[in-house]
């Protein structure tokens, strides 16, 4: 099929779907097999509507044609299995088995084996491979989950799973414009032609004299306002000078020129009805919504090309065609799918404020800065990566006499006023602070606590009640609006003002600067629920609406501009959340959930072009953006005020919520949780932000073309990798003012933290009857809910943690003890050993990503277990030589790096059973392994204390380098021989180098030596290393008992935990930590494994709630690469 006709079945599939023919339409994309719609295959999973999802599928791809549809294929059957035998229909369970199972035996006998048995249970969950399959719903959604996984990764999906991005009605479109096209060509075209069928070319019949307008100036499908559809508006009458075309969110609501400067939107039959239910329009619009489908509209700049210019006479826009009219459809097709769980709920931290907090605004560029006004007039700045408060401004008027005779009044009766609205500039350089009390000021940024003021202008009389940047005639302003009724727009340089816009007839409540193609506007919106929209000229307003229940209202754009919510609530106490239909100056959508009997005005905010929060009735409210239905709420710990105040930052992976305790709590989704821990931990330094991260603010000339701005998340600039610490402690921090000379004060007051006493810390020893030897190596699980431990005798032992009142996730922490578990066969993990003796071996082990297996070796054959039955599924590989390290390759768990005791490594596919490759370049046995899938490298080291880079592509060596030590004075010396660990960063590119002598961080594949920390004497050889899970900090135990705590950024000790903090004093035996391993989620846990066989968990106590603080930075600097002051323990 030629690409012309595969982009008519996209036009007929966008057609059919917004005349509502569901099944056609999915038909279509199975025959095609030119678009997988992954949200109508969720619905189809989640309905359990099983052949119909095998039928879909089969226009894509079948069972055979490569592992990842066979995966998918058998995951789908397996699931209609269970659910058989859940139902206890074992007639039908068979039948699957037969017809739909039995395809797999051939490619895993003893998979099909072991699915055969479950039809002698009772009840499959006996099973312990599937003792913790739950309900239908929750196991298909588990199920979904892993499905689209699969799909996203099949080469076969690659190009299907994304709509290109039609405008609105794009075959409507094309079919009008070649109309048009006809008519045009018509000898004598009639000015009002009837066309009535497509079937036949259009052609006029009896001349009357007249001819039709040119399709390039009036196209055939513009905007045709019905009949007495718009009220008159504003005072331009046909023969008015005409202005820019408008932009499409005010075509539709601007159709028709009146003389009536302001009227109400009473005066004509179309318009947001006032008196009942703010949602329904007196001539309502149908609009298009179906969940299960998602169709590319969203952007409505087709309407645009084909509105009527404001104020063009009546008679030159008769419009005599309109064959096709095109529907407004609010469904994107190419729009990625996500789920609540996209949502950011997970509170990370807590930041107090002092007094009730007013408004928020995230930086645009650092997105770890949040700009914070609380109703005492105080203006913050909040880095979140350290959770410091670096600038504080108070309520000052900056030249008290040169102000109104009103505002000085005001000051001398109460020298206090309110922050009503702070917002950043889009570029970050500028902020402004809007108060109760005529005043306006505005912020230049310079970097780290750097803030200079700016201007300040007296811009209304009473309460300034918003305020925005927007940039007309390409030159940054600030808009703002009052109790005074009017808005006014400054310039951003001198403060002059350049328009004022009188017409409301009540305070204005919010001002909403946008801008389409190169049309600027803003609406605006008063306390009597009218709705307004000016052009930046002096003519007066282009529209007068009602707002929903007349309500006070805020409006903001989706992300990327293309369409418009407001969100407001009345004096009755009703709330309404909406979506506008711009081309119709109609409500399109109103949002279910929101409160009837709200206390104060509710706020909101939009994300990620997805999704709308809102903070009501002591929750935070979320909807998707294309469904009425509220998606989900949190209650934040039950911490929130009625109407809580919210910020999204720019990306929607963090949430700033304001509680009824006078704090911010800042949210994080999933993602964004695994964003901040793949950012480097950067100690906050003033001066360094200040010259590397934010250039000195320039007021100039800006292009309004590249540039959005307004008052919604969407109007920010471009999104940048956020850099914030996370932790999930959520203590409040009452920080106080930094003053001038903290960095001074920091350096002479800073000290090592020491913990020597048990009451210092949270310690648990585990629980163990088994007998005690030593800890060779341990490892939590990837769920954080277990640890498992292997000891010298070749026995695995494995702690879980149980769910209960005091643990509700269940995760591993120092506070409950855990069970050291065993399943019921009573059976040991216990490795194969040599004829040598086990305590002379090299213990090593890989744990799965699923924590489903661990794979494990003590010197004799690699063994591997499942970790649910504690059963050897398979042993390979007999020595000589001996595996001594093995770590899983991070896209296919069938491939297994194998470090040998005869130095050389192995690539080993274990489905296949066969070594891939046989990689030499070491002197002594293998110590360390480690992948980076970004670098596409596997790092490797060994008890020669040399490291070694290889492609994981050809498996070629890229570099080579051994370990440098400080040595005399003659410079450096070769490290001796020992075991060398490395572990990559989460950035998967600094890598962790663990050696007895030092701790060094290089930087890969070139293999250069960035920091290296030398420890003293006195704690003896270093005997294991790990970063912590967010890589902020690592964890260095000693051979004296103590643990030290880094700062990885700068390799500088913080914290020096001793031995006597956990261990019992006991002189007659040595006792120290073989090995250290991080919680995979909790940033300030980690457990060591003893040479008494205990194993130790460690927290900080929840009042401290890390390892103590970061040394201040010396001279803007980090530590240098070799072990001088930086460098060294102190």
């Amino acid at each position: 099929m030629s690409s012309l006709s595969r982009e008519l079945v996209f036009l007929i599939l966008q057609f059919l779907d917004e005349e509502k023919f569901k099944e056609t339409v999915h038909k279509l994309e199975q025959e095609s097999g030119f678009y997988f719609n992954m949200r109508y295959f969720e619905e189809m999973v989640t309905n359990g509507e099983w052949d119909e999802v095998e039928k879909y599928l089969s226009g894509f791809t079948k069972v055979d044609d490569n592992r990842y549809s066979m995966k998918i294929f058998f995951e789908i059957r397996k699931q209609k299995y269970l659910e058989a035998l859940d139902k206890r229909d074992r007639a039908k369970a068979v039948e699957i088995l037969v017809k739909d199972l039995k395809v797999f035996a051939a490619f895993n006998e003893d998979l099909f084996k072991e699915i055969t048995q479950l039809l002698t249970l009772e009840n499959f969950r006996d099973n312990e491979q599937l003792s913790k399959y739950g309900d239908t719903k929750s196991a298909r959604g588990i199920m979904l989950a892993e499905l689209k996984k699969l799909i996203e990764a099949n080469p076969l999906f690659r190009d299907k799973l994304q709509f290109p991005p039609l405008k609105n009605s794009r075959l409507r479109t094309l079919i009008n414009q070649s109309l048009n096209w006809q008519h045009q060509l018509c000898k004598n075209p009639r000015p009002n032609p009837d066309i009535k069928t497509l079937f036949v070319d259009h052609s006029c019949g009896t001349p009357n004299g007249a001819r039709a307008p040119s399709p390039v100036t009036n196209p055939l499908m513009g905007g045709v306002p019905k009949a007495g559809g718009f009220p008159p508006l504003s005072a331009h009458g046909p023969f008015q000078p005409t202005p820019a075309a408008l932009p499409t969110s005010l075509a539709g609501w601007m159709a028709n020129p009146s003389p009536v400067p302001h009227p109400s939107a009473s005066a004509g039959p179309i318009g947001l009805a006032a008196a009942n239910n703010a949602a329904i329009l007196k001539r309502p619009r149908t609009p298009t919504n179906n969940p299960a489908m998602d169709y590319q509209t969203a952007d409505s700049e087709h309407v645009l090309k084909r509105s009527r210019p404001f104020g063009m006479p009546d008679e030159v826009n008769n419009l005599p065609v309109n064959v096709l009219p095109v529907p407004y459809t609010s469904q994107s097709h190419g729009q990625s799918s996500y789920s609540s769980t996209d949502l950011p709920k997970t509170v990370v931290m807590t930041l107090s404020q002092g007094s009730s907090v007013k408004s928020m605004d995230f930086h645009p560029v650092q997105q770890i800065l949040l700009l914070v006004g609380t109703n005492m007039g105080d203006v913050m700045v909040w880095e979140l990566g350290s959770r410091e408060r670096i600038a504080l401004r108070n309520f000052k008027v900056w030249e008290a006499g040169a102000w109104s005779v009103p505002l000085q009044a005001s000051l001398a009766n109460d020298y206090t006023a309110s922050v009503n609205r702070v917002v950043w500039s889009p570029d970050g350089n500028f902020f402004g602070v809007a108060y109760s009390k005529h005043i306006v000021h505005i912020y230049s940024y310079h970097g780290g606590d750097d803030l200079r003021n700016h201007l300040e202008i007296e811009a209304h009389s009473g309460s300034v009640n918003d305020l925005a940047f927007s940039y007309p005639n390409k030159q940054l302003c600030v808009v703002t609006c009052g109790d005074d009724r009017v808005i006014k727009v400054w310039d951003a340089v001198s403060g002059s003002k350049q328009y004022s816009f009188e017409g409301h007839e009540a305070p204005v409540y919010s001002v909403c600067p946008h801008h389409k193609e190169n049309i600027q506007f803003i609406f605006s919106t008063a306390t009597d629920g009218k709705i307004k929209a000016w052009l930046y000229d002096n003519v007066g307003s282009r529209v007068d609406y009602d707002a929903p229940g007349h309500s006070s209202t805020t409006m903001a754009y989706s992300a990327d501009g293309t369409r418009l919510f407001s969100c407001g609530t009345n004096k009755e106490g009703e709330s309404f959340l909406v979506e506008w239909n711009e081309s119709e100056g109609a409500v399109k959508r109103s949002y279910y959930g929101i409160g009837k009997r709200t206390v104060g005005i509710v706020q909101f905010d939009t994300t990620r072009n997805r999704f709308l929060a809102a903070g009501d009735e002591f929750l935070i409210k979320f909807w998707d953006m294309d469904s009425t239905q509220l998606l989900a709420t949190t209650e934040v710990e039950g911490a929130l005020p009625a109407s809580p105040c919210i910020r999204f930052n720019k990306e929607g992976i963090l949430l700033a919520v304001s509680t009824n305790d006078n704090s911010v709590k800042i949210l994080a989704n999933a993602d964004g949780i695994r964003l901040l821990r793949t950012m480097e931990s950067r100690t906050f330094d003033a001066s360094r932000v200040a010259s590397a991260a934010v250039k000195a603010p320039t007021i100039a000339t800006f292009g309004s073309g590249d540039v959005n701005v307004g008052t919604s998340i969407g109007d920010r600039t471009a999104p940048v990798a956020a850099m914030v610490a996370m932790n999930t402690d959520s203590r409040s921090l009452d920080v106080k003012p930094r003053i001038a000379d903290e960095s001074v004060e920091k350096s002479r007051i800073w000290k090592l933290t020491e913990v020597n006493e048990s009451s210092q810390c949270r310690s648990l020893r585990l629980p163990d009857t088994l007998t005690a030897m030593r800890v060779s190596r341990l490892i939590y699980t990837n769920s954080g809910l277990a640890i498992l431990a292997l000891a010298s005798n070749a026995v695995h032992k494995l702690w879980k943690w149980q769910r209960n009142d005091r643990n509700s996730t269940g995760k591993a922490t120092a506070s409950v003890v855990p069970q050291l578990w065993q399943p019921a066969s009573g059976i040991l993990m216990t490795n194969d050993v040599s004829d040598t003796n086990p305590e002379d071996a090299v213990p090593c082990f890989a744990l799965s990503k699923n924590d489903s297996y661990v794979m494990s070796a003590s010197g004799g054959k690699i063994s591997l277990f499942n970790m649910m039955t504690f059963k050897t599924m398979t042993t390979f590989m007999p020595p000589p030589p001996a595996a001594t390290f093995l770590a899983f390759h991070p896209q296919d768990n069938n491939i297994i790096a194998i470090g040998m005791e005869d130095s050389s490594i192995q690539i080993y596919n274990v489905r296949v059973d066969e070594v891939k490759t046989k990689l030499k370049g070491h002197q002594k046995r293998i110590t360390g392994l480690a992948f980076s899938h970004a670098l596409n490298v596997l790092v490797s080291s060994g008890a020669d204390s040399q490291l070694c880079v290889w492609s994981t592509d050809g498996w070629e060596k890229q570099a080579s380098k051994f370990l440098q030590m400080p040595g005399g004075p003659g410079g450096r010396t070769q490290a001796p021989l020992a075991d060398t660990r490395v572990q990559f960063h989460l950035d998967q590119i600094h890598l962790l180098v663990v050696h007895e002598t030092q701790i060094a961080i290089y930087d890969a594949p070139k293999l250069e030596c960035l920091k290296q920390f030398v420890p003293r004497e006195v704690s003896g050889p270093i005997t294991h290393a790990t970063y912590s899970c967010d890589s902020q900090s690592i964890y260095v135990s000693f051979e004296d008992g103590s643990v030290g705590v880094l700062t990885a950024a700068t390799l500088r000790l913080r914290c020096r935990i001793n031995s006597n903090a956990y261990l019992p004093p006991n002189p007659s035996i040595r006792v120290y930590p073989l090995v250290i391993a991080a919680h995979p989620s909790e940033p300030n846990q980690f457990a060591l494994g003893l040479t008494d066989g205990g194993v130790h968990i460690l927290e900080p106590l929840e009042s401290e709630g890390k390892w103590g603080t970061s040394p201040p930075t010396e001279n803007g600097a980090g530590p240098s690469t070799t072990s001088g002051a930086a460098g060294s323990e102190r």
